[in-house]
């Protein structure tokens, strides 16, 4: 049975009483089903029936052009032609033709339906009943509800004077202002100016697309309430969520429940997230991750920040930094990371990593400390500044500042800056290789070491090994200005320096002045043990130096 077998569309021929009848029935069953799934929180903000409502409940015919009763036609009703009017409760109802049923107190109503209630609430569609003892309105074909600035547009709509409910089945669409909302079926309340939809939800303003199966948006503050799985297209970004809010007239985010925003490759998810699509800018609150799988690096926190059209980027309170572009990842740990984009949207786009202050470091063969760190894309060059400290293995290397310049995600070559001191542990700890300079090189290929440099003031200690029964030959205490060391396989191939003065003491006679340079410190107990162990800051003891 189809709604024009039930609703007749013209005042000849058919059972009008019985059509009537059908028409209630079957809307108003419709509507109580409607009703009954309605969302809790949105039926708990429905206003209670009206107390002012007039007592008077008879509905009034104001005027037509012409009136007669035919038996034949309808029984039940008087049929009435030409520029019908009827007046009920405060509204006013217009239409070309229509069955008015006064001893049921109510009418059909046929052709341009208009029904106007205050200055603010309008109803139009090609066909209508009401009913007007429990002042219901139901709206068939051509349907259009305006109230204020916005405008529900569907074929099958009941409206419910008393609560101030318009309920739609067949699909609708409503627009308000720069924003059109489309579902399968919904409600709208034309007094608290809130909406439901659900099945098939879409929801478009401006630049933002969001698809989800179940929506409640409130015309007055244009604020959309998401309550389950919702997709939103907003700009280059992605953001899925199942619990939240967003702003079409600001076009901002309020998600909660670890939503998940995704950006040319970068994804940000968090406990809660805000987002901004006018600036670009999103925040994130509580158990953070920033993943950026382009560039192969990942961020942790509980606060962070990522702005998308300018590529700044900021975390902070346990923020970690991850490098998973090399065989083992890379975990450093600072107070405060921020990342700075410069050129954005061109081809000479670089950016720098500033991490602040307390940074440790681990991977399984490098491990560092050092108070703040820049890392520059521009020239792949990393510089640790203020105490710097690296490990690789069992060498120790310091300075005033250390640079690591990278070539393709490994490292190529680096520079320690100022009071360069190298030191290699051999033995257990009862001895130590050491080379103290004003500036050190290393330069590596395929990852691992190739050549060593060390310029001006050069001091060298360092412990001969003889090769048939790999014991210590003595401690070769050398001066020079300048030290080349080349490496195969991890291990010495070949020394040269310039003309140098040094001396060779035997184990047995090595002065304990000799064993240690000056400026030595072995700072073992600072070193990071593992990924965890980042997060344990352990500063430089005051040193009673070894040789003392």
């Amino acid at each position: 049975m189809t709604l024009r077998s039930l609703f007749p569309s013209s005042v000849q021929g058919g059972s009008p009483a019985l059509s009537a009848r059908l028409c209630w029935m079957c809307c108003g069953l419709a509507a109580v089903l409607l009703l009954l799934v309605a969302l809790p929180s949105f039926a708990a903000k429905k206003k209670s029936r009206r107390a002012d409502a007039p007592k008077d409940k008879r509905v009034y015919l104001v005027h037509a052009d012409r009136l007669r009763y035919d038996r034949y036609v309808n029984s039940e009703a008087q049929i009435l032609n030409g520029k019908v009017q009827f007046r009920h409760s405060g509204a006013s109802l217009y239409c070309d033709s229509a069955y008015f049923y006064e001893a049921s107190n109510s009418f059909e109503a046929f052709g341009h339906v208009k029904m106007y209630q205050g200055d603010t609430l309008s109803l139009f569609s090609d066909y209508a009943f009401y009913d007007g003892n429990d002042e219901l309105a139901m709206a068939r074909y051509n349907v259009q509800l305006k109230n204020r600035t916005t405008t529900l547009y569907t074929d099958s709509l009941n409206f419910d004077r008393i609560y101030d409910n318009a309920y739609f089945f067949e699909g609708g669409k409503m627009v308000d202002g720069k924003t059109t909302l489309v579902s399968d079926w919904g409600e709208y309340n034309t007094d608290t100016k809130l909406a439901v939809f659900n099945f098939n939800v879409k929801m478009r303003s401006k630049d933002m697309y969001l698809t989800t199966d179940t929506l409640y948006y409130d015309t007055r503050t244009s604020m959309a309430e998401i309550v389950g799985p919702t997709d939103i297209i907003s700009g280059k970004s992605h953001i899925y969520s199942e619990r939240g809010y967003y702003d079409t007239k600001n076009d901002r985010a309020r998600l909660l429940d670890r939503s998940v925003m995704t950006n040319q490759g970068k994804t940000l998810v968090g406990d809660s997230v805000w987002h901004d699509d006018k600036t670009g800018m999103s925040k994130a609150y509580y158990n953070v991750i920033y993943v950026d799988s382009v560039n192969k690096n990942k961020l942790t926190c509980d606060y962070g920040e990522y702005n998308s059209e300018t590529g700044y980027a900021m975390c902070t309170n346990r923020a970690v930094s991850i490098d998973y572009s090399q065989r083992d990842s890379l975990f450093m740990h600072a107070d405060t990371f921020k990342i700075y984009t410069f050129n954005i949207n061109t081809d000479s786009v670089y950016r720098k990593i500033h991490a602040y202050n307390k940074v440790r470091a681990y991977r399984t063969d490098v491990q560092a400390v050092c108070d703040s760190l820049v890392y520059n894309s521009l020239d792949s060059c990393m510089t640790m500044y203020r105490d710097p400290i690296v490990w690789n293995h069992s060498q120790q290397l310091v300075g005033d500042e250390i640079q690591v310049f990278m070539k393709d995600s490994v490292v190529d070559h680096a520079h320690v800056i100022d009071n360069a001191f190298s030191v290699e542990e051999l033995n257990d700890g009862e001895c130590f290789n050491q080379i103290s300079s004003k500036e050190m090189f290393a330069f590596f290929k395929q990852g691992a070491i190739d050549e060593a440099q060390a310029k001006e003031n050069v001091l060298i200690i360092y412990y001969p090994v003889d090769e048939a029964d790999s014991s210590f030959v003595g401690l070769n205490y050398t001066e020079t200005s300048e030290l080349r060391i080349f490496m195969e396989n991890r291990k010495m191939k070949k020394i040269w320096m310039p003309k140098a003065e040094g001396t060779l003491y035997p184990m047995s006679q090595i002065p304990p002045e000799k064993k240690f340079l000056p400026g030595y410190a072995w700072y073992d107990y600072i070193r990071p043990r593992n990924r965890y162990d980042i997060f344990n800051w352990r500063a430089k003891k005051k040193e009673k130096k070894e040789n003392e």
